[in-house]
């Protein structure tokens, strides 16, 4: 019976931690943006990258490709565990441990472990038509250059000689053609008919154009400074779209996080031109660079890079679907299009034609049947190049990468443009509002850190009168950079290297959650136009000094604490060592945005030459954070001024500055340190006036007698 209760208090316990998990995972997942998907899938591209280049070590001079088309393609532990890996961790002794892993491995947990799993998409290093499964968006259709006169084969005079371009494709083939012939059309159809066969119409046709620029990274510099102050301008056909007026200050790496919109008209407005400028105070803005985009070779090719598939289907939240098409109506257009038999749709499987495609999704059986087709759908256009004769690469939800060149300096490259390009023919219904992708704002918050107490800090100083080892210790501390220093007071003459100070510091910032930075605004100096960002890791800087009077204070130690990942605090300060700082992984650590408050001790140190870590000093410290919201419900003062202020240490009589207090520095130092001696002196002194007295009465005293006086 007593087993019974205590399993079912044990299952009461689990499912209410599990209900807490599960609203914690539901809030960080409505606080997910299109940023939270674009660093997700930034480190993943980075995974891959590492990985391609260890498999390419391995095999030697082999190069090795990712399959980057691949939408699944990730990390290894974005997959579930293999049925051998689940086999062998099965293989342990207790009941306690299997059902937890039977929890672990469930359908359930499964589905929770996808469910709060970021979207992604793909980040391509490169421009999208550089990609060779897309083909250069060139499989059907040629830019030819028209001069005017002939070509000199100098590239700087037949540049100026260009009066238009013509786009086409040519074939010379033998008529009629052999019966053995092998090669298909463009869009898989049989050559006997043609190889023309499927083409789009060549008719004029309009268009929504949503041009998305996400961020620059390593522009040129343009102004005497080293920096530049960017700013966008788009250029389509006859349009020219200016952002001026939101120039970025003194920015190499500006994130600009525009959508910009412009309708345009195939086959006139064709070549989109994507310039960055450099904004001037005085004279005409200087161009950084500039990158040409051709829409209507994206817009007409079977690649379909018109508006890229997304990894999942969802119908809101920052990964909402955003093409005026669903999913299914995607693959029937492209079966139609392909001249094959629309798809049918059955448990877990599609099939076109005599292709069957089986959709693995362990979350397919909670959708409704409608829904569930939209997956399947979507998982088989991602597929599509798997579809003999007819299938292509379709392009993916992206990024691109474009390098930005200047037609002045050619071949120089002056930056990069990370952007991605949406067109929707407006003779469809057209699609809903654009994706949100402006800047992340920082969030405000406020850390509050109360120095309690130090221990064990190294004695550097002499004592004046008695010559014994000790330290005026206090201790600095910032968070946006020395310019941000504040300070306790000063704990005098230490003689064990402790000091009280219930001391409390108050720093006011901006954060930013996604990229765990601070953000600082400020004028880079006097004469500066505007502020300028920066953004700095979210460390705070402890310090431990000793105070001088006649000299400059000398530095005994410090500690740096990443706010995000800091080890947990000793609960005393017997308990504080170096092996606290050890990056290993074996030392558990906090992070103060969800903990909020945590306090401990944590240890000063030294480097040696050697690198080496020296201990010298303990700090009881406590931080507290509050959003900018929170602290002003519940204010606090600096130090241990109002309001909620600190009570006084309690110091010894002994902590003074000895030159400020003449009686305390005769009682504590002088009377403390030499009191037998100047008993012994007093003794001594008294003795000798007695003599003195003595020696000087008795001649007098003499006389008297001897007169009879």
């Amino acid at each position: 019976m007593a087993r019974k209760i205590v399993a079912k208090n044990q299952k009461t316990k689990a499912t209410e931690n599990e209900k807490l998990v599960t609203k914690m995972m539901d809030d960080e997942d409505d606080s997910k943006d299109w940023w939270t998907k674009y660093f997700a899938s930034v480190e993943r591209m980075i995974e891959e990258s590492k990985e391609a280049k260890k498999a390419q070590t391995q095999n030697g001079n082999l190069q090795v490709y990712e399959d980057e088309s691949n939408p699944h393609s990730g990390n290894s532990s974005d997959r579930s565990p293999g049925i051998d890996q689940q086999k062998k961790r099965f293989g342990f002794k207790t009941a306690a441990t299997a059902s937890k892993l039977a929890a672990r491995i469930s359908p359930k947990s499964q589905r929770k472990r996808t469910k709060y799993k970021p979207a992604l998409c793909k980040v391509y290093p490169s421009e999208l038509e550089a990609r060779p499964e897309f083909e250069e968006f060139k499989e059907w259709l040629q830019t030819f250059e028209l001069y005017r006169g002939k070509k000199t084969g100098e590239d700087s005079e037949d540049e100026n000689r260009v009066v238009g371009y013509f786009k086409g494709a040519i074939k010379v083939y033998k008529w009629p053609l052999p019966k053995d012939i092998e090669d298909k059309t463009i869009m898989g159809y049989d050559p006997q008919n043609g190889f023309f066969q499927g083409l789009p119409s060549n008719d004029p046709i309009r268009v929504l154009v949503r041009v998305y620029i996400v961020k620059a990274n390593d522009l040129h510099p343009m102004d005497l400074n080293g920096k530049a102050d960017p700013y966008v301008v788009l250029q389509l056909g006859s349009k020219r779209i200016s952002d001026k007026e939101n120039y970025i200050s003194k920015q190499l790496n500006p994130i600009f996080g525009k959508c910009f919109e412009i309708e345009a008209t195939f086959p006139q407005d064709s070549m989109l031109t994507v310039q960055i400028f450099d904004w001037d105070l005085v004279g005409s803005d200087d161009m950084v660079g500039e990158t040409k985009i051709d829409l209507e070779n994206r817009f007409y090719s079977r690649h379909r890079a018109c508006c890229g598939l997304p990894e999942k289907y969802e119908e809101q939240g920052y990964n909402a679907w955003r093409d005026a098409m669903k999913p299914t109506q995607l693959l029937a257009k492209v079966c139609k299009d392909a001249k094959i038999d629309p798809p049918i749709y059955a448990d877990g499987m599609v099939k076109i034609g005599k292709q069957l495609f089986s959709v693995q999704n362990e979350d397919l059986d909670f959708y409704r049947a409608k829904e569930a087709e939209e997956h399947m759908a979507l998982a088989v256009l991602q597929r599509w190049h798997e579809f003999p004769r007819i299938g292509c690469h379709l392009v993916p939800e992206h990024v691109e990468s474009r390098p930005l060149y200047n037609p002045d300096k050619p071949g120089v490259e002056r930056g990069k443009l990370e952007m991605w390009v949406d067109i929707f023919p407006m003779d469809m219904p057209l699609p809903g509002p654009p994706v949100d992708i402006s800047p992340r704002k920082p969030k405000s918050y406020e850390m509050r850190v109360i120095i309690w107490n130090t221990d064990d800090v190294v004695l550097e100083d002499d004592a004046f009168f008695t010559g014994e080892k000790m330290s005026d210790i206090y201790v600095k501390g910032w968070l946006k950079g020395p310019e941000d220093c504040q300070c306790t007071d000063i704990h005098y003459r230490s003689l064990t290297g402790e000091g009280n100070f219930n001391w409390r510091f108050i720093f006011p910032f901006e954060y930013l959650v996604a990229e765990q930075k601070i953000v600082i605004s400020r004028k880079e100096s006097l004469f500066s136009w505007d502020e300028t960002e920066c953004k700095i890791p979210a460390r705070l800087e402890l310090q431990v000094w000793d105070a001088d009077h006649f000299s400059a204070d000398d530095f005994l130690g410090a500690i740096t604490l990443d706010l995000n990942r800091f080890p947990r605090g000793a609960k005393s300060s017997k308990l504080c060592t170096l092996d606290m700082l050890k990056s290993d992984g074996s030392v558990p650590t906090v992070n103060i945005f969800k903990q909020k408050r945590v306090k401990g001790w944590w240890p000063f140190f030294v480097k040696k030459d050697n690198e080496e870590m020296e201990l010298t000093g303990k700090v009881e410290a406590e931080f507290h954070l509050l959003t900018k919201e929170e602290a002003e419900k519940v204010p606090a003062g600096l130090g241990r001024n109002e309001p909620d202020p600190l009570e006084k240490p309690n110091r010894p009589d002994s902590s003074f500055m000895w030159f400020m207090n003449p009686l305390k520095s005769i009682r504590y130092i002088v009377w403390h340190n030499y009191k037998w001696t100047i008993l012994k002196l007093f003794i001594i002194l008294g003795l000798a006036i007695i003599i003195l007295l003595f020696v000087y009465s008795v001649p007098g005293y003499t006389v008297k007698k001897m007169i009879g006086a």
